[in-house]
């Protein structure tokens, strides 16, 4: 007998159907002979619908009772499951995160797990039962409900087959696996059979939605068995793995978009040599994420700073700022939204040089201006405008030859 960890998305489960769809597939791993836990997502769109009545009653609401609202998604299909499961002849139990022991730090909105206590999931697990776990939330020490941000499910999956020393967590989408790029904008895209989970990670963090970055962290360090495949197909997914085995040939293995994106550029900064420091410790300790950098001297001696972050934290960003101007010393701040950042991907640029230079030629050629550039050894990003976006992923998917043959 083996533990597996199951967890379904929003569109697996959007609908009474696909939740008594769901229902057949745990049915199957039980039949099978294995424990199953299920972690799930809210229904479709129910987050959104929630997030936008919240919108209308505050532009921006109360991070703490955004957490108390969101959280009542993924409890309906917790439940629902359960009674799907139990109709069907299986003994099932629904756990939120706090009643499945996920402790998190006391960060509303984008916490992060800090441990499970896995004693109330295993004690079901040993009587024979199927456990539902509601994804994406959690709890702290002082009992405050808190979310693990969008796409927080999938950390919830991953974190409980961890800590549960399971044999596999399966990630069940509404896609057969992970594509080299969205086969959604890209048609020719093709489905990988293995990904390595540094390959992986950098997809997910460059706004790849099939994994979220926190749950390939979790499969990385812990050597989670990670399967992503379709809710809906019965056919072979793609395999995260310490080193993917298939198609090495492949220098670049995945194209990875993400719209959204606005660079803030603070202006006449008067002490460059602390000046760095000091914004960036200001805005971590306001929970904001800063994606690429760059810096440049003026003539005068004072130094410009340009950076990206997530339009949804554009207004916040400037408030820190624009409060702490005194102490950060700078002339004025700058902005400029509806840009998106564009990466090639894949572990085989480490020992092929030259791809940087095929990437910017490919959007030069096809008369797209880059912003901003980040590199690492396995990927390389640029920042163009939003409307320009799909345009660029197309040509350095062709560029690359990632399509299907």
């Amino acid at each position: 007998m083996g533990l597996i960890v199951q967890k379904f998305g929003g569109t697996s489960v959007g609908s009474i159907e696909k939740i008594l769809n769901v229902a057949e597939c745990v049915r199957g791993e039980k039949e099978r002979g294995n424990q199953v836990v299920v972690v799930v997502s809210a229904m479709g769109k129910s987050t959104d619908q929630l997030v936008n009545m919240a919108k209308e009653i505050s532009e921006q609401p109360n991070k703490r009772e955004m957490d108390m609202l969101l959280s009542t998604g993924e409890q309906v299909t917790i439940a629902l499951l359960s009674m799907a499961l139990n109709q069907k002849g299986l003994e099932a139990v629904s756990f939120t995160g706090w009643q499945a022991g996920i402790m998190t730090e006391p960060v509303h909105g984008n916490a992060r797990i800090s441990k499970i206590n896995t004693d109330a999931v295993q004690n079901q697990l040993d009587a024979g039962k199927v456990v539902i776990v509601a994804g994406f939330q959690g709890v702290t020490e002082d009992g405050e409900i808190t979310t693990l941000g969008r796409g927080g499910s999938d950390t919830t999956a991953v974190a409980l087959a961890a800590a549960l020393n399971a044999d596999k967590c399966d990630i069940y989408t509404d896609v057969t696996g992970v594509f080299t790029t969205d086969p959604r904008y890209v048609k020719n895209a093709r489905k990988l059979l293995s990904v390595s989970y540094d390959e992986m990670l950098e997809l997910a963090n460059l706004g790849a939605g099939v994994l979220h970055p926190r749950a390939v962290e979790f499969a990385k360090n812990y050597n989670v068995r990670l399967e992503v495949r379709s809710s809906m197909e019965k056919v072979e997914g793609t395999v995260i793995e310490g080193e993917a085995t298939m198609e090495q040939n492949l220098v670049v293995r995945g194209v990875a978009f993400e719209d959204g994106i606005t660079r803030v550029t603070v202006l006449g900064l008067r002490n460059s040599l602390t000046s760095l420091s000091t914004i960036f410790t200001t805005l971590a300790k306001n929970h904001i994420n800063v994606d690429i950098i760059i810096q440049s001297t003026t003539d005068e001696g004072a130094a410009n700073l340009s950076f990206s972050i997530h339009t949804d934290d554009w207004i916040p960003t400037l408030n820190v700022l624009e409060n702490n101007k005194e102490i950060l010393a700078y002339d004025q701040l700058d902005a400029e939204n509806k840009l998106a950042k564009v990466s090639i991907v894949g572990s085989g640029m480490i020992s092929n040089p030259g791809v940087a230079a095929k990437m910017f030629e490919v959007l030069a050629n096809s008369n797209i201006p880059v912003k901003m550039v980040s590199t690492s050894e396995i990927k390389v990003s640029a920042v163009v405008e939003e409307k320009n976006m799909l345009k660029a992923v197309e040509a350095l998917h062709e560029a690359f030859e990632l399509g299907q043959n």
